[in-house]
């Protein structure tokens, strides 16, 4: 199925449709990747009505918006609406992270996939509840073992992640602040 253009210069309905059903109803985010190969279709085409859709939901007044989040699409509704639909679905208000879940977050944000043996070894302290609460609220997810003895759980972030930070990939996390070498350290020490 090739991107084919009726009168207006819209894409063609039939697939744009498509589209759209796919990534409504899968409900989470579904790879770019994935559509592609199911429509049979080129990355070009694909990208393309999924822009064509992006246009159309991402405006204002809207309460769905279409969102890219690293390769991937998903429906999601628009955040000047989400009171009104919290209420509605009498959702409970997420509880904020605390300060060792952020810290937990960051370490496996910049540095995935990690295991919580290396978690630990950042922070000094035990990080398997804080890791299970975090992916409990779908911020984080295992993404394998390491092939050491004991096989321990990887984990890096989620989609989820992203869309709480309003990013669009990993890419877009602030830098690291640079740490000061021992030489730094010396030479600010002396008078």
């Amino acid at each position: 199925m090739g991107l084919i253009r009726d009168k207006k210069n819209k894409p063609d309905t039939k697939l744009l449709g498509a589209v759209e059903a796919i990534i409504f109803a899968s409900g989470e985010p579904v790879s770019i990747e994935r559509i592609t190969e199911v429509l049979e279709t080129d990355h070009k085409t694909l990208e393309n009505l999924v822009g064509f859709l992006m246009e159309e939901y991402n405006q204002e007044g809207r309460g769905i918006r279409l969102v890219q989040l690293d390769g991937n699409v998903q429906f999601c509704t628009a955040s000047e609406y989400s009171e009104a639909v919290r209420k509605t679905l009498e959702m409970r208000r997420n509880t904020p992270l605390s300060q060792a879940a952020m810290e937990v977050l960051a370490v496996i944000a910049y540095n995935q996939p990690v295991t919580k043996a290396y978690i630990e070894q950042v922070r000094g302290v035990d990080c398997g509840a804080v890791v299970n609460g975090l992916a409990e609220k779908g911020l984080v997810e295992e993404r394998g073992r390491l092939e050491l003895p004991g096989r321990p759980i990887l984990y890096g972030t989620t989609p989820d992640f992203l869309r709480c930070l309003n990013i669009h990939s990993l890419q877009e996390l602030p830098p690291l602040p640079r740490a000061a070498s021992a030489e730094e350290l010396t030479e600010e020490k002396e008078p």
